[in-house]
């Protein structure tokens, strides 16, 4: 039976490097980092450890060649639901098709796994370890909070039917008051788990938002740097999975209806159009996918980014409706006050309307009434979160619309999402990415504050591939400090949440001398509403950012308050921390 506590055996390192003495000597180093680590002979030893539970497992590409992979990729498949064990590969890089065609293989049966290439910085392999270590504790987090949740979930139902047998003798009057009380109890679960999971998801959101801030920079950063296709294209798949993780953390958002909505005025046909080629790379060749767009269609007011999640959702629970295939027809038109199909919870106003209907097998009626309930789903253990219909309807209902689904056995499913007209006809066009183009060249001073050295490494490299130069603080009482030794800056890029100085309380500080600096102030956190009242005037870049958003923010805070060069010099006002 596998081990899945998360005690001290979770923050274990199993090492499995066959050659030489590499084993031994990496485990040693982790050690010395602090790290518990132990070194396997084999994949049969290193599957054993796994059992008793680990944090990561390092191993070198050679063990894989040595003895049959499936051992261990049978344990792999074997995971809890919950669990997805973060494995670091130490590679050469290099090998011929049949060694290819097995790394291949290999990552995709292992499914988390981090690539480094030989020769390895110590530093490096000692931060990717902490790294994997850091993900994996999450997930011990994660599992914990849903076991705790579902214990008390049933042992609040377990008190409740105790109290209603004790009360089974009583008269109508208080049945009534039993029957309010448990929908009252049933209400006040519901707020217990949304909000548990919200506060849950702030920290997650934070967290994972630096790692893929670090991650996706400096993949945009070596995409640039290099010439050879194939390293190109790997490197742009990897980029793709770092931004599939960026969407989970906003699906955990939407959960928590906590996202910030950028509502514009968006049309949907337009956006419809431009998903062709995501919807039929996402569904597969096993089904037909139809759009049906009205033409004379209304401009409506959404987010556009999460109205094409909230699509992509729907598609996919139509696929997934569709086992042996069949046809999936996205589908807009207007709604009006004398619609026929109009929702009665409808507010007064016309809405639009975009809805997603498969020929499948349809929702049976006892399951219709739960599919928005967070975590409910009918697909086996593993293929789904639950979370889909739930960020749906919380993105709808936040965008001042609702949802309605319309379904039959054996016939198939429409899912409608109802979006307000927008009052004007003119349709928002997405800023233009500002193009990152090496060589070109900027002028400023630039000073970079983050408690976390990852993202300050990839804003440094970033701002300094553009020509900038930068200076770089790891603390918000670190970057006041340099202000005090009168270090010239034209422009800071400080980071949200910092211990013991947050960025706003470290602005205030440096706006009581230099209150014209330019600011943009980086965040990875999922309300950011009650920051920009607090940022006033200062730009905000939401983490994980690209290449193009960072240069688009510092350039457009630049221009604002003034260039660098017009800035005098005698406006750099000493400033002693407090």
């Amino acid at each position: 039976m596998t081990r899945t506590d998360g005690g001290a055996d979770s923050e274990r390192v199993l090492v499995l490097a066959p050659i030489g003495r590499d084993g031994p000597a990496a485990a040693a180093l982790l050690r010395e980092a602090g790290v518990a680590a132990e070194v396997c002979d084999g994949l049969t030893e290193l599957r054993d450890g796994l059992e008793l539970a680990a944090g990561t497992a390092v191993i070198a590409e050679e063990a894989f060649y040595r003895e049959p992979i499936d051992v261990l990729l049978d344990w792999v498949v074997g995971q809890p639901g919950w669990s997805d064990l973060p494995f670091v590969v130490l590679t050469s890089g290099r090998g011929t098709s049949p060694r290819h065609a097995r790394r291949v293989r290999l990552l995709e049966g292992l499914r988390n796994v981090s690539l480094l290439e030989r020769p390895i910085e110590t530093v490096t392999l000692i931060s990717a370890v902490q790294a994997a270590l850091r993900a994996r504790r999450h997930q011990y987090e994660t599992r914990d909070l849903l076991l705790e949740r579902t214990r008390a979930a049933a042992q609040l139902e377990r008190l409740v039917a105790e109290r209603t047998r004790e009360l089974e003798g009583t008269n109508r009057r208080l049945r009534a008051e039993i029957a309010e009380r448990e929908k009252v109890e049933a209400t006040l679960r519901q707020a217990q788990k949304i909000e548990a999971i919200g506060q849950l998801t702030g920290g997650v959101a934070h967290d994972f938002n630096n790692l893929l801030t670090a991650v996706l920079a400096s993949l945009e950063l070596a995409s640039l740097q290099v010439t050879n296709e194939t390293t190109h294209r790997l490197l742009s798949n990897a980029e793709g999975a770092a931004r599939r993780g960026a969407e989970l953390t906003n699906k955990l958002l939407a959960f928590a209806r906590k996202q910030h909505l950028k509502a514009e005025v968006t049309d949907l046909n337009a956006l419809v159009s431009s998903m062709g080629d995501l919807l039929f790379r996402t569904i597969g060749s096993t089904v037909r996918i139809e759009t049906v767009l009205r033409q004379d269609l209304w401009p409506a007011v959404v987010d556009a980014s999460q109205i094409e999640l909230v699509i992509l959702n729907l598609a996919l629970n139509g696929r997934d409706a569709m086992p042996d295939g069949g046809r999936l027809t996205v589908a807009t038109t207007n709604v009006g006050a004398s619609h026929p199909a109009r929702p009665s919870e409808l507010s007064a106003g016309d809405y639009v309307a975009v809805s997603v209907s498969d020929t499948g097998t349809g929702i049976a009626e006892d399951v219709l009434g739960k599919v928005f309930d967070p975590f409910f789903t009918t697909k086996d253990i593993g293929r789904g979160t639950g979370l889909g219909l739930s960020q749906v309807y919380g993105m709808a209902r936040q965008s001042g619309g609702t949802v309605r689904i319309d379904t039959q056995l054996g016939r198939g499913t429409t899912v409608t999402v109802y979006i307000p007209r927008a009052a004007v006809a003119t349709t928002a066009r997405p800023a233009e990415a500002v193009a990152v183009v090496p060589g070109d060249r900027h002028h400023g001073r630039i000073l970079v504050v983050d408690d976390d050295a990852d993202v300050r490494t990839v804003a440094v490299l970033a701002l300094e591939s553009l020509g900038y130069a930068v200076s770089l603080a790891a603390s918000g009482r670190a970057a006041l400090e340099m202000l005090e030794r009168g270090a010239m800056v034209d422009l800071m890029l400080i980071d949200y949440a910092m211990p013991e100085l947050n960025g706003i309380a470290t602005l205030r500080l440096v706006q009581a001398k230099r209150a014209t600096l330019p600011v943009v102030i980086m965040t990875g956190y999922a309300d950011t509403a009650a920051l920009e009242k607090e940022a006033g005037w200062y730009d905000i870049l939401r983490k994980p950012f690209n290449l193009a958003e960072l240069a688009a923010k510092v350039d457009s805070a630049l221009r604002r308050v003034g260039s660098p060069a017009a800035i005098p010099s005698s406006k750099v006002v000493p400033i002693r921390p407090s």
